[in-house]
């Protein structure tokens, strides 16, 4: 969250004194209910991979490694410096620095090294895989919530074995429900999630300490030499388990893109305050417990450590944890979805948002329904965490070196490093994110295929969407007329009291909407605006620059509005605060006429059939223009205009 800066003269009363110190207050009072937020939102992912992220490491069917004092203080060591290297370096010193204007994600990330770059192949690349790994990101989300919900449900077996046909039920039915809560908004469910998180945290955290006390010597593993000693040890079952250890920093990506939700203090507050504590205690207590185990192979080391008294609380918390563990890539994917739509990736479709006071807390119905729809085959198809945890971790891994890879050009293009200063930092990312991705290949033909298999579909429907709309922007561009010169030839026209609003993308040009009024009716409103509407890089528009106005001819005038990618854009709100000399704008009294493209698939060149009946598609399942400006449906008139692509 972002405050504004006040300045204060040095000649400060008692006054302003006493008032600056009850804002300050209120400042704390702001970052703590954020934080317990974030928590509740942000966390959830990371929070719960003890459950599966250390067992998987050992019991993966690809490389059974042997519970041994060698393997496991290296698998700890791992685990440790991952977090350390990814959460706290990568993200928490690095990345989310680069946010666009309080905005984080992948895509927030390629809207902030565009404008910068002076090569459109760069560029094109830079927008590629900015694409290839919001898409990729998708396909995480799905599997997400199926393994989070489907690792704690799992732990009833523990309790007894009557439950074991009870699983799959019981976690559908969790699934469906958080689905149907999403409609409430990530800042309501924060604050119900945030304390349960808290509980969770300081579990995990007690329960790895009650272990830590009988095998202290765990805590050696913080040394990296134990890391090299583990890949001297079994050579290539140490390298593919990196893709199990991978798991233990799987929500990273998710907190940069939530980043808009609740700030980058808050999260960062809860990273040092709770989240790393906890999870180094639990995995060191694991770690004790495996010691304590040596020659065994471990079932579920998380519920294992528990004392038989509590197991079923703590299943119960476990599975209230994984809950919340879904929600931190269901409002990620909300956010990246908002951002696609307004950069032109996706057709405009419904987005709420669900909070007056915080901007980024959105609820995109489409798009929750599919994920749900996506999560409930996944568990039907999948059946076990065990089998998930072989698809699961291979999208993000990608996505997490393609952030490292545009970050570079932040680095260079945006803070203007040298080159030997970003490389500095980007490589050793790189070069880890590279072998945890080697690692992680062999999850292809056992799951891994279906994050990749969303992820490119969505890329070539993302691609293709900005492709189309550039051809029918280019179609309609050919018969556009200079707005100027069309209004002195054109003769004859009476003026008609009210106000008429044009909406038309071209600046300086005739909306054919405007052009067919005047040759037919041949009348003009008195007051006549022409309205382009623009998605601006950064995520919010200064209000006070959100309009450029200019006077074309009496009565008439060209009008730009500016939104940021992560904004709503009201047009009849905007243009009620333009003042400029001789405007008077009444939105209850304005018509609004726009433009609508009927898309036929032709022999135009341009794009290939298939992907022309693709966008065809697509664009019938647009939203409306009128829904997505906030036009009045009552005071709306369409034109339509056929196109050929």
């Amino acid at each position: 969250m972002k405050y504004p800066r006040i300045s204060v003269n040095t000649d400060i009363s008692h006054t302003e004194e006493t008032h600056d110190s009850h804002n300050h207050e209120k400042s704390k009072v702001g970052t703590a209910a954020l934080t317990l937020g974030a928590l509740g939102v942000v966390y959830g992912d990371i929070g719960t991979s003890p459950l599966y992220s250390l067992k998987e490491a050992f019991n993966e069917s690809s490389h059974i490694m042997t519970v041994d004092k060698v393997n496991v203080y290296g698998v700890c060591s791992l685990a440790f410096w991952a977090l350390i290297i990814i959460i706290s370096v990568k993200y928490l010193m690095f990345v989310m620095r680069a946010d666009n204007k309080g905005e984080g994600g992948i895509l927030a990330l390629t809207a902030l090294v565009m404008p910068k770059t002076g090569s459109a192949r760069k560029a094109g690349i830079l927008v590629a895989l900015g694409v290839f790994g919001t898409s990729l990101l998708y396909g995480d989300g799905v599997i997400t919530p199926a393994i989070s919900v489907l690792s704690a449900v799992e732990g009833l077996e523990q309790v007894s074995t009557s439950f074991t046909d009870w699983v799959m039920p019981i976690s559908i039915a969790i699934i469906v429900g958080l689905f149907l809560v999403q409609k409430r908004g990530t800042g309501g469910i924060g604050k119900v999630f945030g304390p349960i998180m808290m509980i969770w945290f300081a579990t995990i955290a007690v329960l790895g300490a009650s272990k830590l006390i009988g095998a202290p010597g765990i805590l050696e593993s913080i040394n990296p030499i134990y890391a090299f000693r583990y890949f001297t040890h079994e050579s290539m079952k140490a390298f593919l388990s990196l893709g199990s250890i991978f798991l233990v920093v799987t929500g990273g990506e998710a907190l940069y893109a939530d980043m808009g939700h609740f700030g980058r203090r808050p999260i960062t507050l809860g990273w040092y305050g709770m989240v790393l504590p906890s999870l180094v205690l639990n995995y060191w207590g694991q770690g004790a417990y495996l010691l304590e185990h040596t020659g065994e192979r471990p079932e579920s080391i998380f519920f294992e450590m528990a004392p038989r008294a509590v197991l079923l609380p703590l299943v119960i918390l476990a599975t209230f944890a994984t809950i919340i563990a879904s929600q931190a890539l269901i409002s990620g994917v909300f956010s990246l979805t908002a951002q696609a739509v307004q950069l032109d990736y996706l057709p405009r479709i419904k987005i709420h948002h669900t909070s007056q006071h915080h901007q980024g807390q959105i609820y995109v119905p489409l798009v929750n329904w599919v994920l749900m729809v996506a999560c409930v085959g996944l568990v039907i198809g999948f059946r076990t965490s065990t089998n998930l945890a072989a698809a699961y971790g291979i999208a993000v891994t990608m996505t997490m070196a393609i952030t490292t890879l545009i970050f570079f050009r932040v680095m260079v293009d945006n803070w203007g490093w040298s080159k030997v200063k970003a490389f500095a930092i980007a490589i050793p990312l790189f070069i880890i994110e590279l072998g945890f991705l080697g690692a992680n290949l062999i999850k292809i033909p056992h799951g891994g295929w279906f994050a990749l298999a969303v992820g490119v579909l969505l890329m070539v429907q993302m691609q293709t969407w900005r492709r189309g709309r550039g051809l029918v922007a280019e179609r309609i561009k050919r018969g556009d007329q200079d707005l100027e010169l069309f209004l002195d030839e054109t003769v004859d026209i009476k003026r008609v009291k009210g106000t008429a609003v044009f909406l038309f993308k071209e600046v300086g040009k005739a909306p054919p909407a405007l052009v067919n009024n005047l040759r037919h009716n041949k009348v003009l409103h008195e007051t006549t605006l022409i309205v382009a509407v623009k998605t601006d890089s950064q995520p919010r528009v200064d209000p006070a620059h959100r309009s450029d106005v200019s006077r074309v001819a009496p009565g008439v005038f060209q009008v730009e509005l500016k939104f940021g990618f992560m904004e709503e854009p009201n047009v009849p709100m905007a243009l009620s605060t333009i003042e400029f000399r001789g405007l008077e704008f009444h939105a209850d009294e304005a018509t609004y006429f726009i433009g609508h493209e009927s898309i036929i698939a032709g022999k135009a060149p341009g794009m290939n059939p298939l992907a022309e009946h693709l966008f065809v598609f697509l664009n019938r399942g647009a939203d409306s223009a009128v829904r997505f400006f906030n036009l009045p449906t009552d005071r709306v008139f369409e034109v339509g205009v056929r196109v050929e692509i």
